[in-house]
């Protein structure tokens, strides 16, 4: 049996007005930019950069794949205090029943939103990435 595993993105403490529709958007782009690239490529590259349909479900964004060798990820984002201070949180979820292709995926998406947002990225591994420039 494979475990649900977890990974997040810890935003600065100005980063507290972060929200789901700037996720949204951020998805949006990724997708337009992963686009641009298989049109120069004269390749379909979106639906293999990013095999996934959004769907906005509750408190997450839930990205739904009906390729072969995908399944789901959830996204959400979170706020909580730390040592009396709000830090916003990007929660990436993968499910028992997620793929290594969902992983992958997921991992490179990390990337791209950490970077984006200047963040420190906690992979599934346990490893941590900071694009923070401090």
């Amino acid at each position: 049996m494979r475990l649900a595993s977890y990974a997040f993105i810890k935003l600065g403490e100005a980063d507290t007005g972060f929200s789901r529709e700037d996720l949204l958007h951020y998805i949006q782009y990724y997708k337009e930019i992963t686009s641009k690239t298989g049109q120069q490529l004269d390749w379909g590259y979106e639906n293999a950069a990013f095999p996934y349909d959004v769907d906005d479900v509750d408190d997450h964004l839930v990205l739904a794949s009906k390729e072969r060798g995908y399944y789901k990820i959830f996204l959400s984002v979170q706020q909580k205090d730390e040592n009396e201070q709000k830090h916003t949180y990007i929660q990436v979820f993968l499910p028992e029943k997620a793929t290594h292709g969902d992983k992958g995926k997921a991992n490179e998406f990390c990337k791209f939103i950490a970077k984006k947002v200047k963040g420190e990225l906690h992979l599934f591994s346990g490893k941590v990435m900071s694009f923070n420039k401090k």
